[in-house]
């Protein structure tokens, strides 16, 4: 049910990757080439794929987080760590509503399941296909006029949803600019660490007829573990 718009010109449908609830089903399927799976960039190591986290259902989060202090969220992966500082400021229910999920271990064992080279990043679905989400969702529009640069992290949606609309599903933007309407809540920014999405952005995927595995990273990206440090 959630994941960015898989291209530029997918943009409509944005149904999962820009999507950050749930995302558009992507499972298992026949890879475009029978060739042995290229290695991912020098950053990132080899890793198992982890197994699908199912039937996770969380309650609705009341979290209300302080808007004076500042709150990280530390994202270890496969391929290194990067950093986002959220903005709870403008964004108070969809950064607590990501930070409850980060404290819960939620993302921890997740994948990226949706890369699109010059585009986005996305992760945060326990299915591990774009079609899972965390039991709940919360809406709050980003602010008018929003663009979606790079290093800019959001929430995902399907194009049916409200604008706003955001369960657990992620997305960093390693494009200049996604050119994507202001419909995605919006987490924060990357603000240390740039470079690890970046490479996130460059292993190798799953390109051909069948749409269970476009886009899909051919060696797993896994988010160990997020922390959040608050000050």
């Amino acid at each position: 049910m959630r994941r960015p718009v898989a291209a530029l010109a997918a943009a409509v449908g944005l149904t999962a990757a820009v999507c950050a609830c749930g995302s558009g089903g992507k499972g298992a399927g026949t890879p475009a080439t029978t060739a042995a799976a290229p290695s991912p960039p020098a950053e990132c190591r080899t890793v198992p794929e982890p197994p699908p986290k199912r039937g996770v259902r969380l309650a609705t989060p009341h979290l209300r987080l302080d808007p004076t202090r500042t709150y990280r969220a530390v994202l270890d992966t496969s391929c290194g760590s990067f950093t986002i500082t959220l903005d709870v400021r403008h964004l108070p229910r969809t950064t607590a509503s990501f930070v409850y999920l980060a404290r819960h271990g939620f993302y921890d064992g997740l994948t990226f399941h949706r890369v699109v080279r010059g585009f986005v990043i996305q992760g945060g679905d326990p299915l591990g296909n774009g079609s899972g989400g965390p039991g709940y969702h919360v809406i709050e529009p980003p602010p008018p006029g929003t663009r979606y640069t790079r290093g800019v992290v959001a929430m995902a949606k399907t194009e049916t949803e409200r604008p706003g609309t955001s369960g657990s599903q992620f997305y960093v933007v390693t494009g200049e600019d996604a050119q994507l309407p202001p419909d995605y809540a919006l987490v924060g920014r990357v603000t240390d660490g740039q470079q690890v999405a970046d490479a996130i952005a460059l292993v190798p995927t799953y390109q051909g007829a069948d749409p269970t595995r476009q886009d899909r990273p051919q060696s797993p990206v896994v988010i160990e573990k997020v922390v959040i440090q608050e000050e």
